[in-house]
Parts: structure tokens; sequence; C-alpha cells
């Protein structure tokens, strides 16, 4: 049931994906919130540029708990390999703190890849990403088929579970981990071949293979840990196996590498729109475009860094994240939908069934967005 339901959510995330591809075919920008602007109007894009900052910077939080979560593993790996009686027993000395190595991490890292005005070198770490991706899915498989199980276990399904309220509770899990539409009309912009259907090609492709990632993982996954497996697969693991310390290192580095993106995408939102406004009143010199950048890429860094530090849990922030992400997924790609189909000149039918279809993906996404949203929030003031 579970698959099905993820099925029907790729149907609507390939859509997403086509329809963005439209929109900035007959757009003149290449940034996501400026097609929304330029197709729906001022309003919409002053909300989408609103959503997407609040998105990216989550999704920031997100990225650097996982690393915080590696880095727990890989100290506490340290402290057992280093550490004797004498040094104090089980507590780990304060240079093996995570919260410290995290810190440094940014400070040493992260900072200097995120300041620079253009890191076209970061398209190249994608690839890293996508191999750390597949080597967890393959350490995976192989490390159940290689663990000797004592017990057979059956997992005992409550009632509840196929409800359709607990059909929808993935929702948030299942947008965070096929969300890529914020990027995407960037990428379609800096494409060779812009046709529209080599573009439908590239996002059907690319969803098969994250379901196909994704799908495998979260099998295999469930039956090694069974309920007890963690958000972050990673740290049901040993910490002292070699094959799963790789594993961490791929991710850590690979996450490192694609958080300066997300952190370009947000601060050249707020960075346009100050300098538009200082446009208006004086001229800006390239010292002052500077200091606003790097004051930007500071703030951002520490802010997301802080909270990174207090959240206990990442399914925390996902859960957060799949909500806000449905207006990238869902409801903007469909105003542009049906703003796009009052101006295009095609037969009258296929004009009703887009436009039928935009307001579908308005409704699911607002759905998605006010269910994900309202259970995140409440989870959250439960545990509080």
């Amino acid at each position: 049931m579970i698959f099905l339901y993820v099925k029907v959510s790729l149907i609507f995330l390939i859509s997403g994906l086509v329809i963005l591809g439209y929109a900035s075919s007959i757009s003149s920008h290449s940034t996501y919130q400026g097609v929304v602007k330029d197709v729906c109007g001022p309003a919409i894009g002053q909300l989408c540029g609103v959503c997407f900052i609040f998105n990216l910077f989550m999704i920031s939080v997100a990225f650097l708990r996982v690393v915080e979560d590696q880095l727990e593993k890989l100290c506490e790996t340290l402290h057992t390999n280093v550490t004797t009686d004498a040094m104090g027993g089980n507590l780990r000395p304060w240079y093996l703190d995570e919260r410290l190595g995290m810190s440094l991490l940014c400070l040493v890292v992260i900072l200097p890849l995120s300041i620079p005005k253009e890191i076209s070198f970061q398209k190249y770490t994608s690839i890293l990403g996508t191999l750390a991706a597949c080597y967890l899915t393959v350490v995976i498989i192989v490390k159940f088929y290689l663990t000797e199980h004592n017990v057979l276990h059956r997992h005992e399904y409550p009632s509840n579970i196929s409800s359709l309220a607990s059909m929808f509770s993935v929702i948030p899990t299942i947008c965070f981990g096929f969300q890529c539409h914020e990027a995407c009309i960037t990428i379609y912009s800096s494409m060779k071949n812009k046709s529209l259907s080599n573009w439908v090609v590239v996002s059907v492709v690319s969803m098969l293979i994250c379901l196909f990632i994704y799908s495998l993982t979260g099998i295999y996954g469930f039956l090694t840990f069974g309920e007890s497996v963690a958000a972050d697969i990673l740290m049901s693991y040993p910490g002292a196996d070699a094959v799963v310390i790789v594993a961490r290192l791929l991710f850590g580095i690979s996450i490192i590498t694609i958080y300066p993106i997300i952190l370009l995408l947000g601060r050249s939102v707020i960075q346009e729109a100050w300098l538009d406004h200082k446009y208006m009143t004086a001229y800006v010199t390239v010292s002052y475009e500077r200091f606003v950048r790097v004051t930007l890429t500071v703030l951002w860094i520490l802010v997301t860094l802080i909270i990174a530090l207090f959240v206990p849990d990442i399914s925390e922030v996902i859960s957060v994240i799949g909500g806000i992400s449905a207006f990238f997924i869902f409801i903007f790609p469909g105003l542009c939908l049906i703003c796009a189909m009052e101006t295009e000149v095609m037969d009258q039918r296929k004009k009703s069934c887009l436009t039928i279809w935009g307001i579908i993906s308005v409704l699911c996404g607002a759905y998605v967005f006010g269910q994900s949203t309202t259970t995140a929030v409440m989870e959250l003031m439960h545990k509080f």
C-alpha cells in the first residue's frame, strides 16, 4: 500500500518538474521565484520568495543535523579506540565532542566554500552525492544478508497503518526525499538542449532512479532493524564498522559540498531584494555587495548551526520541510500551469484539461501543507 501511495505521489512530483520546465520555457527568468513572478504575477512571486528562503533554510538545518549525527558516531568510534581507563572511563574528552567538531567544520570548510559569489565548480559534486546514495544502498543490502539473524521477526502491523490518516503521515518524508524542484528551473536553463521533451525524459529518469534507490534502502533497512530503525539509518549501525564508516564519510563530504549550493540559492533571493532596495536610494559599490554577501553567509551558517545543534532528531526537521515543500512541488507549479493557460494558444479541450490538472495540483498541495505542517507542529509542541 505504501508503494502504491509513493507511485501516486511520483506522478505529481514528475508533473511538477515538467510544468516548471514548461513555465521556464515561456519565461525570461532562470530562477524559481523569477519564473513564478513572471508567470503568476508579483504578489505570488513575493510569496514564492518568502517560502523559498524558509524552505532552503530548513533544508540547511537538516543537512547540518545529518552531518552532526555522523560526527557523533565517528567521535564515539575514536573514543572507543583511543581512550584508556586513565582518561576518565566512558566520559569523552572535550576534543571529541561532535558539537565542537561541527562548529569547526562550519568555520574551516563550509564557510570558505559558501562565501564566493559564484560556485560553479560545485555542479560536479552532485556526482559524489549520487555515488554516496548508491554505496549506502549496497551496504544496507549486503549487511542484511551477511548479518546473522538469530530470530526471524514477523512484523505485526497495527490496523491504523492502513488508514488514510496513517498513509498521509508519510507525505513529508516522500516530499523531502524527492524534492529537487527549487533547483530544477536553474538546471533547465543550463541545459544545452532545452526542448520540453528532453526535459520530460530527464525528469522521469531522475525520479525513477531515486524511487529505485529509496525503495531498496527503505525495504532492507526495515527488514534489518524493524520498527527500531533510526530516522537516519546510518545511526542504527555500529560505529566501529569500517564499511559503514566509509558510508558516513561519503555522505558527510557530499552534504558539506551541497550545503553551499543551498545557501547560495537562499542568499541570492535575500541579497537581490536588499540590493534592489539600495539601488533605489544609492549607488551600490562592489565592496558593499561583498560586505552584504559575506554578512548574509555568516548569519545563515551561524543560525542554521545553532538550530541543528539543538534539534534532537532529524525527523523533526523533515516533518516541517515536507509541509513547506508542498508549495514548490504542488502549489506553485499548479498556479503556473493555470496562469499559463490563460494566455497560451491551444485546443480548448486540451487547455481545459491542463487547467483542471493545475487546480487539482494546487488543492492537493494545500491539503499536504495543512496536514503535514499541523501534524509537525503538534508533535513538536507535545515533545517540548
